[in-house]
């Protein structure tokens, strides 16, 4: 865990910083991430409130139509994906998961102090892509 990170877009208009405590990366292999990204998702994770955005006039969000409780935050200038959130959450599941936010670790600004500790959807990972067996692996989502 970190308590100071910052970091920014390839251009550099997104801008932000972390306030508190990030949550060590997390590799994503589902089809979504692969997609978003080109390969899968490593991303650390904070509370929203602890996410300041310092300049984000190039920031849009997209809502994929097939999965309108999430959306990708990316910088509508250079294309460098930054963010995931859930901003929907159905009745009856833990309301938790809106106060939360992804950060695509590589728009971090090193050093990070944090290290890779989980792979998930290891089971939607591409032929081409070998798992790193060195860190917890699973097969669909994070067990709750």
């Amino acid at each position: 865990m970190s308590d100071v990170l910052s970091g920014r877009c390839m251009c550099g208009g997104v801008r932000y910083v972390v306030d508190g405590p990030a949550r060590d990366v997390w590799n994503c292999h589902c089809d979504r991430c692969r997609r978003w990204t080109g390969h899968f998702t490593a991303a650390a994770g904070c509370r929203r409130d602890d996410l300041r955005l310092i300049s984000e006039e190039t920031l849009a969000w997209y809502h994929p139509v097939e999965h309108p409780d999430v959306a990708y935050g990316f910088c509508r200038e250079c294309g460098s994906s930054l963010f995931w959130k859930v901003v929907a959450v159905p009745p009856g599941e833990p309301q938790d998961k809106l106060n939360t936010i992804e950060i695509w670790a590589g728009t971090l600004d090193p050093p990070t102090g944090l290290s890779t500790e989980l792979a998930i959807y290891a089971d939607d990972a591409s032929d081409y892509h070998a798992l790193d067996t060195n860190i917890e692996i699973h097969a669909r989502e994070q067990p709750k």
